[in-house]
């Protein structure tokens, strides 16, 4: 196990007194600023998450494996939050839902952890590494068709590619009916942008999923979460596919549009492999940016800051990935190094498809659009202001419309692809483009998912 750096003096003049805000428009601007005038306070420093919620940050890639991989010191139990538990977090504020417990294996420690990850990880295992490629070309190839016959030959590849792909490829790998599927989408969408009732909504779907993959099994992560032998409840069963939704979606649509923007942009060498720009993407532009709350269970030194027991200390993965003491000998470390997946017992268990998704996606728009380029610098883009993710807020495009429709065309070209039961679904943003698209034809009645399942029919 890697132990912690050896802690540095504060410099004269740091701010010592008051937390580091890690929110607001002045954050999303420019948090490199932050994460270096963090450092200055050593291997971990104290911020306010959130207005009124504080918490100690790790910006050290060595302290923050240490903190990672030592499961006994750091648990990640979050009804021991002292502040939480004395009245001290606003009632309303933006941390709950990112830090709240929920019963799922991100939450959990010990047993209790082990066999939901289990679950989650041997249902992982089944899905076949070709159904996931060809699942997210075809989905690719659907949400490409909605937009690459506008005449002006220009669409806003976050709302219209990214957000929504990776919604289309986990709707399939859960064996989603259309209607339900449409739901499903209608609340995950929500809960990101804070719509009201958005968790009865997944909440609802989620329940109907299960209870017809009890009437009707099926080769679905759904139905092989269900029948694993560490047997489940069906409210366990719910909150994994909850956790991986949020998990996954979210974090893999800022993986897709900030590689693309990479591959897309101005410093970006001709020749490099789309692989390249994803690892990129994943060591300096984290799509996890500050998570992993950990409690420590006694108080605890990090360098020459003491956390006490139960307090809040959340991972930068972000500022560990760009540690000056990391990137002065980055060359030499595995590509795969990086921390955006995580680590230790609780690393993502699908790190691989989900590095697969967005090298696919990427490639998808690449081959699709050939001459697709971004309409403004990549130094241009703006970025969201929230502490938890770094994703783009647009990545405008232009390119060359294409004259014929797409429809018709991908979903007889992928005849034989794909399973007989194709799901798949996305993002609300995308369901109405404000665009004509000359020469295609009325969308059908419902939402995305179900439009998505009319297309791969030809109709």
């Amino acid at each position: 196990m890697q132990q912690p750096l050896e802690p540095q003096e504060i410099p004269p003049g740091c701010p010592a007194h008051g937390n580091v805000q890690m929110y607001g428009p002045a954050f999303g601007a420019d948090p490199d600023s932050h994460y270096a005038q963090l450092r200055s306070f050593g291997l971990s420093a104290p911020v306010d998450i959130a207005p009124d919620v504080q918490a100690e940050l790790v910006t050290s890639y060595d302290a923050a494996l240490y903190v990672l991989q030592n499961p006994a010191s750091f648990v990640r139990d979050s009804r021991r939050w002292n502040a939480l538990n004395e009245g001290r977090v606003p009632a309303d504020s933006p941390a709950l839902p990112m830090m709240g417990y929920r019963p799922n294996a991100l939450f959990s420690d010990g047993a209790a952890h082990a066999r939901l990850r289990q679950a989650v990880t041997d249902s992982l295992a089944t899905v076949n590494e070709h159904q996931l490629i060809r699942q997210t070309q075809q989905s690719a190839a659907y949400l490409i068709s909605q937009f690459s016959t506008d005449i002006r030959g220009q669409a806003e590849l976050m709302a219209e590619y990214a957000q929504p792909l990776p919604l289309l490829v986990f709707s399939n790998l859960f064996g989603c009916p259309p209607e339900i599927g449409d739901r499903v989408i209608a609340g995950i969408s929500g809960i990101f942008e804070g719509t009201p009732g958005a968790d009865e909504v997944l909440g609802g779907a989620l329940t109907e999923l299960i209870a017809l993959k009890r009437r009707r099994p099926a080769a679905d992560l759904t139905t092989r979460l269900m029948g694993h032998p560490a047997q489940l409840s069906d409210e366990e069963v719910l909150h994994q596919l909850v956790t991986l939704l949020s998990g996954g979606t979210a974090p893999l649509a800022a993986a897709i549009g900030t590689s693309s923007a990479l591959y897309l942009g101005e410093d970006w060498q001709v020749g490099l492999p789309v692989e390249d720009a994803v690892s990129q993407t994943l060591w300096n532009y984290a799509p996890i940016a500050n998570y992993a709350a950990h409690y420590p269970t006694h108080d605890v030194e990090l360098g020459d800051r003491v956390i006490r027991a139960n307090d809040p200390i959340l991972i930068s993965f972000a500022a560990a990935n760009t540690d000056p003491k990391l990137t002065e000998h980055r060359e030499k470390l595995s590509a795969k190094a990086h921390l955006a997946f995580g680590a230790g017992p609780h690393a993502c268990p699908a790190k691989d498809p989900a590095f697969m998704i967005a090298v696919t996606a990427v490639e998808a728009l690449l081959n699709r659009l050939p001459d697709v380029e971004m309409r403004v610098p990549f130094k241009a883009l703006t970025w969201t202001p929230s502490p938890w993710s770094r994703s783009l807020v647009t990545l405008p495009i232009r390119f060359t419309p294409r004259a014929v429709p797409q429809a018709a065309e991908s979903a007889g070209s992928n005849a034989g692809q794909m399973p007989q039961q194709q799901t798949a679904a996305s993002s609300p943003s995308t369901a109405a483009p404000s665009h004509t698209n000359a020469g295609v034809a009325p969308q059908p009645k419902g939402g995305l998912f179900s439009r998505f399942l009319a297309w791969t029919r030809g109709e």
